[in-house]
């Protein structure tokens, strides 16, 4: 999946420390991100890049993170695809990345963009936030308010009966690919009821006997992934939530298309299954 880079190593420390000229540094322009356009590769600028036109970029950058012994900073400064030999380009090449370290140092700088983009201002008096030196952390300096970033829990659901998984693909969405049940957990909720208010919303279904597979951050939605099988109890008729599913079908697991993408809990669940790597 795209969080598992081994032998590289993650490390989300909180730092506060300034950035050296040979550290990387992460630029956004909404869904875009800054690269080297003549590399085949998500190739990140670091900050001796930029030396001579933006001698100030390390004097305003943000700690991210640390890969083995590597640093990447956040920059807000505009206009640096005016540089020569830098671009912005989609973040969907996350998705599409090989090298996984690459794509998820990315997309994990995307998640944590977002969420200093969104609290600029206190939600409680609107007074300007200021960043702590001490952990990651917004603060107001007028109220005391304090946030952390957002993540949010959120089921994968592998519904099983026998030889069948139900396999279902999203209403109105780009990707168009296979997917398994999912959906958020609410207030007051385990993710144990989740899995089974989620499966009966959207396909209609009652499950039973819950086994958990394995978690995952997903950095693109600000989620963190829980992944459940879960045997189906009584009547096998779909019946999807419209607004939610294009389609919801039980396929037997010699017809479920070998996964092509292997970045998502989603894809290596199928694959488990598929595979019977996973006992159920």
């Amino acid at each position: 999946m795209i969080q598992d880079i081994e032998p590289r190593i993650f490390d989300n420390n909180f730092k506060n420390r300034k950035p050296e000229a040979h550290d990387l540094f992460l630029s956004y322009d909404g869904d875009k991100v800054l690269v080297r356009e003549d590399k085949d590769k998500l190739w990140y600028p670091s900050f001796s890049d930029f030396e001579e036109g933006h001698p100030n970029l390390m004097e305003k950058a943000t700690f991210l993170f640390s890969i083995d012994d590597l640093s990447y900073y956040l920059t807000d400064e505009k206009a640096l695809d005016s540089v020569e030999g830098w671009t912005y380009v989609s973040t969907s090449r996350f998705r599409t990345e090989p090298k996984y370290w690459r794509s998820f140092a990315g997309v994990v700088g995307w998640q944590l963009n977002r969420w200093y983009s969104n609290h600029r201002f206190c939600s409680r008096c609107t007074k300007p936030m200021a960043h702590s030196d001490k952990e990651r952390m917004l603060y107001c300096e007028s109220c005391g308010f304090q946030t952390y970033p957002t993540i949010s829990p959120c089921v994968i659901v592998g519904v099983h009966n026998g030889n069948r998984l139900l396999l279902t693909k999203y209403a109105g969405r780009a990707y168009a690919n296979y997917a398994l049940v999912a959906g958020f957990a609410e207030i007051g909720e385990t993710l144990e009821q989740t899995v089974k208010r989620e499966v009966f919303e959207e396909v209609g279904l009652k499950v039973r006997n819950l086994k958990f597979y394995k978690s995952q951050p997903w950095p693109f939605t600000d989620t963190l992934l829980v992944g459940f099988y879960a045997e189906l109890e009584g009547d096998d008729k779909i019946t999807i939530e419209e607004d939610e599913l294009a389609l919801g079908v039980w396929m037997e697991r010699e017809d479920i298309p070998p996964a092509e993408l292997k970045i998502s809990l989603t894809s290596e669940m199928m694959e488990a299954f598929r595979t019977r790597s996973f006992e159920l």
